[in-house]
């Protein structure tokens, strides 16, 4: 009798840093990709408000609702057996204050079951993570570039202030948060951070030494119909297959080959 896969927990992947094991992280956004990305032994499945852009076609992150998020986020835990699944808290829900963003956070860990929330920010949210966590809700911060921020930020480029950087890791650990996920930073900055930190981190678009990365899947995969950021290493092109197929598909409609006799019910 097979026995079910173990579960990712913040126990497990603390150990997997302690023991230099790296830690692989993913999006996903459905029950189908989620349980093909658990399957394969992703460790954590990231429900990210990168949702706007990928599913939606926004140019940003911030027209993501919360509603949209719970449902997506349900999505991906009805299909997911070993993977943490991590679900982001979308703009403006994680910079509204300590009570609102606790109200918010248990919300969607209560209509999810999602594992762990996502939330941006570092020092100046230190005392939301303090308290997200003292409820029981782990929390991975989000530092360096900043999506729901990018306007603040001048648009999407590399963040290059170490010192800040720094600052609002360490301070996010402080706080609680059993994860820190370092976007667009300097290699260099990315892993003296990984070096001082006790818990993990996640880069994307942070080099090779931090403890684990995360991309987009449908930026990895292949399917991404736009822009494809430097930092990505696409291991597919399923947009040349999906396009293959759906014109073989449509080609058998036009000339009546589909469906056949056996494809057919008498």
């Amino acid at each position: 009798m097979a026995t079910e896969p173990k579960q990712v927990t913040t126990a497990s992947l603390l150990k997997m840093k302690q023991q230099g094991e790296r830690i692989s992280m993913l999006t996903a956004y459905d029950f189908t990709f989620a349980s093909l990305l658990d399957e394969a032994g992703v460790d954590m499945l990231l429900v990210g408000d990168s949702l706007g852009m990928v599913i939606q076609g926004n140019d940003t992150t911030i027209p993501v609702t919360l509603r949209q998020m719970i449902y997506h986020g349900q999505c991906v835990v009805r299909g997911t057996k070993r993977a943490m699944v991590v679900v982001d808290l979308p703009f403006p829900h994680g910079q509204l204050g300590v009570r609102k963003t606790l109200q918010v956070a248990a919300r969607v860990m209560k209509k999810t079951g999602c594992a762990a929330i996502k939330l941006e920010g570092g020092a100046e949210q230190a005392d939301t993570i303090s308290a997200l966590v003292s409820a029981g809700i782990p929390v991975i911060a989000h530092v360096g570039l900043r999506p729901q921020s990018v306007h603040a930020l001048g648009g999407y480029r590399v963040q290059r202030d170490a010192e800040r950087i720094e600052q609002d890791a360490v301070a996010a650990q402080q706080a609680g948060a059993f994860c820190v996920l370092m976007e667009c930073v300097p290699s260099e900055v990315a892993k003296s951070i990984t070096d001082k930190l006790r818990v993990p981190t996640i880069g994307i678009g942070a080099g090779a030494g931090c403890d684990g990365q995360v991309l987009v899947t449908h930026d990895m995969l292949g399917l991404t119909v736009s822009h494809v950021p430097k930092f990505v290493r696409q291991t597919g092109q399923l947009a040349d297959h999906v396009r293959l197929a759906v014109g073989t598909y449509n080609q058998s409609v036009r000339d009546g080959t589909f469906p056949s006799e056996q494809e057919s019910f008498r």
